[in-house]
């Protein structure tokens, strides 16, 4: 018996941006017993389907997006005569889904970490249960990953994780459902040893995979200082010093390493917090903007956003310390209009944001947005190949519409053509030339802008683009771009580093010696 761990996708690049991270922690939770466990990433190639047996065990990671090319994974595995095992965002939220459109023996909801080694051992005996409940482990059950099964020269950053769930409750947003709201801070020397780990195989930029590295704000503090629960506020004490602790041991690395990672707006005036991500060589956050108005974050539930000047005096508070801000700006809120588009677009640039995405709307399971949808939409409403309109994930990936709720003002082709305008002047190679000042070296700003086209191809055109042959021209420029990126943030490995501890505890021995 094999066990296989499949990352499905639609489309393959042939190197990807950032590691799955899950693929490697279920490999860690996978029991030595079965052997080494085949990965297989489809973002960078397809899955051989011959390659699975009858008698293995196939684990399928399923997020909204991927959940159609799952589930046809699924069926193919289960008809080689395989156990089928569903896990990820999507399957704890439709585990009956799973069993029925990916012909599932088994679904794990919540985190696998602890919960596989059992489903595997129930697979092997020819009894699996139809759910597991991973349910949300304690940080330092958090498994480290098996990255010695990662293959080489595929991935451009790595990545390891310091904290699950995130306390705020945006409507688009099913994390804090999903993860909870409580945040789960990983063991910092956990976290020091992967990180150590991860350089040694060559791997110079890391990505924190955090759903948010900044989850107790100053706000927070000062709101449990008024209450009369003083156990509370010495709790949030205690998450924030920990932040500071890790980042503090992130400083004393190879001082080559590069950290990114994803975090809330308010950190913009917590000085403190960015000077101790900058020591700790965290050069680029991805920050969820959202909206330039206060009309649009109303619409989202971030009213602890700012808007207008304001935000963009918040934006340049990040690049100020040298963290270099990925903002992340949706479209088709009910309050957006016409002109909204020209002030984002305008707004990203006066910001001086190095990178940017823009979403459109899209109603994800788990939401707000997506409760309210549902429930707006009735019986009668639009189907697709015989599917609704709410199980827009079942649709085949060349019918899906781009735009799925309807707008007072703007029509669906209006608000994805505006939106890739937006894209297309974003990342026009003038502006990328401009914004590629921020590297100071001319090798530097030529990778800025092979980068910045590259980030373009893989996440704009192949998510809004309605011509299929704008699209393919768009994977196969991905392609073609990917391998030279990933030589850019190649590094020499250093088999010889050592973590601050094993230093310490080295040099202690040899004065006790």
């Amino acid at each position: 018996m094999r066990i296989h761990l499949i990352n499905p996708s639609h489309v393959s690049f042939g190197v990807a941006v950032i590691t799955p991270r899950w693929l490697f922690v279920l490999a860690a939770a996978t029991p030595s017993r079965w052997g080494d466990p085949s990965i297989v990433d489809e973002t960078l190639e397809p899955l051989d389907v011959t390659s699975i047996q009858p008698g293995d065990v196939v684990g399928i990671g399923l997020h909204t997006g991927n959940a159609l090319r799952g589930y046809e994974i699924g069926k193919q595995a289960r008809d080689r005569g395989a156990w089928v095992v569903f896990g990820g965002i999507h399957a704890t939220l439709f585990p009956e889904e799973a069993r029925e459109q990916g012909k599932a023996h088994a679904v794990v909801r919540g985190d696998g970490d602890v919960v596989w080694a059992r489903v595997i051992q129930d697979c092997a005996a020819g009894r699996p249960e139809d759910i597991y409940e991973g349910g949300r482990i304690a940080g330092d059950q958090f498994l480290p990953a098996r990255w010695d099964l990662l293959p080489r020269d595929r991935y451009m950053w790595a990545s390891v994780q310091t904290v699950r769930g995130c306390p705020k409750h945006c409507s688009f947003c099913s994390v804090w459902r999903t993860d909870g709201q409580e945040p789960r801070q990983r063991n910092v020397e956990a976290v020091i040893r992967e990180v150590v780990q991860l350089r040694r195989m060559g791997f110079r930029f890391i990505a924190l995979a955090d759903d948010n590295f900044y989850p107790v704000t100053l706000a927070d503090l000062e709101l449990a200082a008024r209450k009369t629960d003083p156990g509370r506020l010495e709790e949030l004490k205690a998450l924030r010093e920990e932040r500071f602790t890790l980042m503090a041991e992130l400083a004393r690395l190879s001082d080559d390493l590069i950290f990114f990672t994803q975090i809330t707006m308010e950190a913009a005036e917590d000085t403190e917090f960015l000077d101790a991500m900058r020591r700790a060589r965290i050069r680029g956050a991805l920050v969820g903007v959202e909206s330039v108005t206060p009309e649009g974050l109303k619409d989202v539930y971030k009213g602890f956003n700012e808007s207008g000047e304001a935000l963009v005096q918040r934006l340049q508070a990040f690049k100020e310390r040298g963290i270099h801000v990925l903002g992340s700006f949706i479209f088709g809120l009910p309050s957006d209009r016409i002109e909204t588009f020209e002030a984002t677009a305008s707004l990203a640039e006066r910001a001086g944001v190095t990178f940017a995405q823009f979403v459109m709307l899209t109603p994800f399971p788990g939401t707000v947005d997506f409760q309210r949808w549902e429930r707006e939409m009735t019986q009668d409403s639009a189907k697709i190949d015989g599917i609704p309109l709410t199980r827009h994930w079942l649709i085949p990936q060349d019918r899906r519409p781009k735009v799925y709720t309807s707008h007072p003002v703007l029509s669906p082709d209006e608000i994805r053509s505006r939106t890739q305008a937006v894209w297309d002047r974003f990342y026009s190679l003038r502006k990328v030339w401009a914004r590629s000042c921020a590297v100071r070296s001319l090798r530097g700003r030529l990778a800025f802008v092979l980068v910045s086209k590259l980030y373009r191809q893989m996440y704009a055109n192949t998510g809004i683009a309605t011509d299929s042959a704008r699209l393919s021209r768009s994977v196969r420029w991905s392609r073609w771009l990917a391998r030279p990126c990933r030589r850019l943030f190649a590094a020499r490995p250093m088999p010889e580093l050592e973590t601050m501890g094993h230093l310490v505890a080295c040099f202690l021995l040899g004065c006790s010696a």
